[in-house]
């Protein structure tokens, strides 16, 4: 996916055009752009997760209107993300998957800060005419993803072969879905286990949770994992079985139930592959953005430490939640905001 941006500094530059004589033209237009789009503060550029990109596209749009500051973000994946952080060439990554120590050590030098944005499900998505209300069995869906499932007649849902559909990309949404398969399946765990990238057993790969959002809506029969802002058109969710038996759809309601049971550690990363809950949702996960404490630069730490905060706000994350992600709340929320607080320049 192209990197998205919005600035509104060519709309400035136009009504100047129609106000200003060329003298004047010309320095605004200087201005705009040494200013990086508006308001004294320059622009930022992350790359990583495709998992939020949603919230975080919706988000840049936002900002600009609301503050005349630019936010440019790459939806590369989370495995992608991380390597550009750790390379210094984004002002910010974002992950699906908490670093590594070896990760944090290669970020010693100037201070790794992982900030959690947001939550968020990892839901079964799939398309398959006449199949209005599947569910699954924790058992079913590593059977589907093993290969050992192969036919919807075998889930009593329609005929036909399934297509399985799975990420082609290093991804933390792989991360959270492999890491649940997991717990559900002691076969899972020795055979295939859980990673940002797995050896599939079976099924077709796509990049991103858009690639494989768009193979499913483009092929009857198909089932694969996104995160639920994706589940649209054609593509249905699938009531997925929790730890407690009970069968859920994944949404804000049973995402917070899930992402409660998750304890964070110092550096505030953590998971839980299958929380308790009647409530709670299986397959749940944090979404984080990655910066350095120093070495951004006096003018680029105070663009990530407005920029961030604003995210973090209740309207930002309300808008999210409408977008199918878990707003953050409580402790979590307060030691994301404490997190921000660490970047200095």
């Amino acid at each position: 996916m192209p990197p998205f941006s919005v600035s509104v500094s060519s709309r400035r530059v136009r009504l100047a055009r129609r106000t200003l004589p060329p003298l004047a033209l010309g320095l605004t237009a200087a201005l705009l752009s040494a200013c990086g789009g508006g308001g004294g503060l320059p622009s930022l550029n992350g790359a990583g997760a495709t998992f939020p990109a949603a919230a975080y596209q919706r988000w840049a749009n936002d900002y600009s209107s609301q503050t005349g500051h630019r936010v440019m973000y790459q939806s590369v994946g989370s495995g992608a993300g991380v390597r550009q952080f750790l390379a210094g060439t984004v002002d910010f990554g974002a992950s699906d998957e908490a670093l590594t120590d070896e990760e944090f050590q290669a970020a010693a030098k100037r201070g790794g800060v992982q900030i959690p944005m947001l939550g968020g499900t990892v839901t079964p998505a799939y398309n398959q005419p006449g199949c209005s209300n599947l569910r699954l069995s924790q058992a079913q869906l590593v059977g589907i993803f093993e290969g050992t499932i192969k036919t919807w007649q075998q889930l009593g849902c329609g005929s036909g072969p399934i297509t399985v559909v799975h990420r082609s990309d290093g991804s933390g949404t792989t991360y959270a879905f492999t890491n649940s398969l997991s717990c559900f399946s002691d076969r899972w765990r020795t055979r295939i286990g859980q990673g940002k990238s797995v050896s599939w057993p079976v099924g077709v790969g796509a990049k991103g949770n858009e690639g494989v959002a768009a193979t499913i809506a483009n092929s009857p029969g198909a089932i694969g994992y996104v995160n639920q802002a994706y589940v649209r058109g054609p593509i249905r969710a699938a009531a997925l079985q929790n730890r407690d038996g009970q069968y859920v759809l994944a949404d804000e309601s049973s995402g917070a139930a899930g992402l409660n049971a998750v304890q964070l550690d110092a550096r505030l990363g953590g998971s839980e592959c299958n929380p308790a809950g009647a409530r709670s949702f299986p397959i749940v996960a944090f979404t984080w953005v990655l910066a350095y404490e120093h070495g951004n630069g006096a003018a680029k730490a105070e663009a990530l430490r407005t920029f961030f905060p604003w995210a973090l706000a209740g309207p930002a994350q309300a808008q999210a939640a409408k977008l199918g992600y878990v707003p953050l709340q409580g402790a979590v929320l307060a030691k994301a905001r404490a997190a921000v607080a660490r970047i200095v320049d």
